[in-house]
């Protein structure tokens, strides 16, 4: 009662305020208008904003005023889905690359960390989001693993979500990729939506592809959004149903340029930003949802409009009231900027205190080396051998997976058998490489074969245990003893990216926190993964980051042909299928 006694009081102008920031040019998303404001902080809280009016003098005071003259004031960027394990940093390492472009919140799916260490995978992100100048929110994974096709370190069920269903930084369900599930009314599915829902919070959807009756039987289950639209129709069939668009722009799924003039037309309340996947490269070169915002304004978009996807949209959706605007009662979460139209950040404020100042993270961040000890040591393959990667095959055509370059989605062709004394196997010149997926999780031995096009690679092999979302080993190798020779480098170092040729490893990005994230400071990340393309270019590969692709190319639930541990996915009709018919 004294806190919001004293609030009222200094928003009458009757005690003074600790933070007066005076002389903004305020970008009002609430509105859509700008105009010149002082704002008035008390505690982490928006107290007061004043309009200036001609003639008028100030009459609110503060313990500390800063004169913004006439600097835009905006309010701070929210990420509404991403997965840190995607960045390859730990958490406190993305809040010192992200915090000082202005993003203080993020909304995270730990399902990478949930399909390699299970619940202990979610606690662990909670833990470790606790005392950063970047808000942390956790949407609870519903689809551990991905899809019945792919083998994870354990199946997480609805009463294991349960129990994390009231965590007080648990905000819904993320992202549910069981649309087979959803159809058939399988009661697992179900459960977790259910359980959802009775407490007030809300379910994420991923549904690539789904329209007609199917996509209203999908909304009408109780899931409220999509972040898998790629042409703008797909776009306005979500809208038209109040299903919340979120638009991706990640490092390999990018969809902002093509949906963006749906957002043009209708100008809809119910879309927000996503970054889903960005690597540290990606982040450090282009930058996160600052960037999305950038690009949006460059297309047209009218700056507070942009903004407004990627502050107070977010917030609604997630059900946070007071946060994503700058308004009395709203968290003091505000980025000070330079330069409107390219979101030249000058200042962040996190809970209104200042944390980041040109480019700059100014607050300190003690990362805790004991908190990733029950972590690492994930990779387990047992004893493979190269007869286990042998592909008995006869003449005639093969299901190939085709890369598209800048997506996550693949085609699914058919080629030519390259056979050699009755086996299949690579076959650079055509762009045929082989594509092997070994179960890291309990050392199994259990291993999947296929061919794949797309890489350009002309010798050697590119490994990875990141592989979503089961994150087994995966690995695209024009020799079957440089495919083996990466799978066990890739054990030895506990994970990561890896390029062997002749043998040798050329080049690697150890990842040793649960196969997927890397403890270094994130310019050591990114110079290792430079290194790694070059010498994955230097070999022929076209892909501009070829690990991003390779790590999707197990995923199951994206169209449209797949290869797990189980063998080769048809993930249009979800079935497996034989390489040769």
């Amino acid at each position: 009662m004294d806190e919001l006694r004293r609030r009222i009081r200094v928003a009458r102008g009757e005690e003074p305020a600790d933070l007066l920031l005076r002389n903004a040019q305020l970008v009002n998303v609430c509105s859509g208008e700008y105009y010149q404001a002082d704002v008035a902080i008390v505690d982490d809280i928006v107290i007061s904003v004043m309009p200036h009016q001609a003639g008028s003098l100030p009459t609110l005071t503060a313990r500390e005023v800063r004169d913004l003259q006439g600097r835009w004031l905006a309010p701070a960027l929210i990420d509404g889905h991403m997965h840190i394990e995607s960045t390859m940093l730990t958490l406190a390492e993305f809040a010192r690359q992200v915090v000082p472009r202005g993003v203080t919140s993020v909304m995270l799916d730990p399902h990478e960390f949930a399909n390699v260490l299970g619940l202990d995978g979610i606690r662990y992100v909670l833990e470790s989001g606790r005392g950063l100048p970047l808000t942390s929110y956790v949407m609870l994974s519903s689809c551990v693993p991905a899809s019945s096709f792919e083998s994870p370190y354990r199946t997480l069920l609805a009463e294991d979500l349960l129990q994390l269903l009231e965590e007080e930084q648990v905000l819904g369900l993320a992202e549910m990729m069981n649309v087979p599930g959803v159809l058939s009314a399988d009661p697992q599915v179900l459960a977790k939506i259910e359980a959802t829902r009775q407490q007030r919070l809300v379910v994420d959807g991923h549904a690539p592809g789904v329209s007609g009756h199917d996509l209203n039987a999908y909304a009408v289950a109780g899931i409220q959004s999509d972040h898998e639209c790629t042409m703008a129709e797909e776009a306005r069939q979500r809208i038209r149903l109040g299903l919340w668009l979120m638009i991706r722009e990640g490092s390999a799924a990018q969809n902002l340029d093509a949906l963006l003039p749906i957002v043009q037309e209708l100008h809809p309340p119910r879309v927000f930003f996503v970054t889903d996947d960005r690597d540290p490269l990606d982040i450090m070169t282009r930058g996160h949802i600052d960037s999305m915002v950038r690009r949006a304004i460059e297309l047209g978009l009218e700056p507070v409009e942009a903004i407004r996807l990627a502050s107070y949209n977010t917030a609604q959706y997630f059900g946070l009231q007071n946060r994503g605007a700058i308004a009395p009662g709203y968290l003091a979460d505000l980025v000070v900027l330079d330069d409107l139209k390219t979101f030249k950040v000058a200042e962040v404020y996190k809970n209104g205190v200042l944390v980041a100042q040109d480019g700059q993270l100014i607050t300190e961040i003690v990362q805790d080396a004991a908190s990733i000890a029950g972590v690492t040591g994930t990779v387990h393959i047992g004893n493979v051998t190269e007869a286990d990667l042998y592909m008995a095959g006869k003449p005639g055509l093969v299901e190939v997976i085709g890369i598209e370059p800048g997506q996550i989605t693949t085609r699914h062709l058919q080629e030519e058998a390259p056979l050699r004394v009755g086996e299949l196997v690579a076959d650079p010149a055509r762009d045929l490489l082989k594509l092997v997926v070994i179960e890291r999780h309990h050392a199994s031995g259990r291993v999947g074969l296929g061919l794949v096009k797309g890489f350009g690679l002309q010798k050697g092999a590119i490994a990875s245990s990141v592989a979503h979302d089961a994150h087994n080993i995966v690995i695209a190798g024009a020799s079957d003893s440089d495919i083996l020779q990466a799978a066990y480098a890739l054990e030895e170092m506990g994970g990561g990216f890896v390029c062997v040729v002749d043998g040798q490893v050329r080049a690697s990005v150890p990842l040793p926190i649960g196969g997927l994230v890397s403890p270094l400071p994130a310019a050591e990340v990114v110079e290792q993964l430079r290194a790694l393309d070059a010498v994955a270019a230097e070999l022929g590969c076209s892909l501009e980051h070829p690990c991003m692709t390779l790590s999707f190319l197990s995923l199951s639930v994206i169209p449209s042909l797949k290869l797990t541990d189980q063998g080769l996915i048809d993930v249009e009709t979800f079935t497996r299928i034989p390489l040769q018919r």
